[in-house]
């Protein structure tokens, strides 16, 4: 159960997000359009998570991908999305502005 909640919240070891980045990997920001709007990471892509499912096809499966948002609970319900739809590398970069400081 722990280890259940530590994958779907991102728990474990340390990512280097800014490596990620620089490698290309994509990020995908799964807040409202609103929200996206008042401030959101350059070069991020908004698929809001009420839509997610829409924005699947347009990314590709052996992408890396970091999910973001508000606080990290969407992002982490975006990753499970993600994982189950195919997806190999995905992270849960938690809240969007946290995850800019990390890049």
């Amino acid at each position: 159960m722990i280890n259940t909640l530590k994958k779907l919240f991102g728990i474990g070891p340390k990512v280097d997000y800014a490596d990620l980045v620089k490698q290309g990997a994509v990020i995908l920001d799964v807040r409202s359009p609103g929200e996206y709007k008042q401030g959101h990471i350059k070069g991020s892509i908004n698929a809001p998570l009420n839509d997610l499912s829409r924005h699947i096809p347009k990314l590709k499966k052996d992408a890396t991908i970091i999910t973001c948002c508000a606080s990290g609970i969407r992002s982490a319900s975006a990753k499970s999305i993600l994982k189950s739809s195919g997806f190999a590398q995905v992270h849960n970069g938690g809240g969007w502005s946290s995850l800019q400081n990390k890049i």
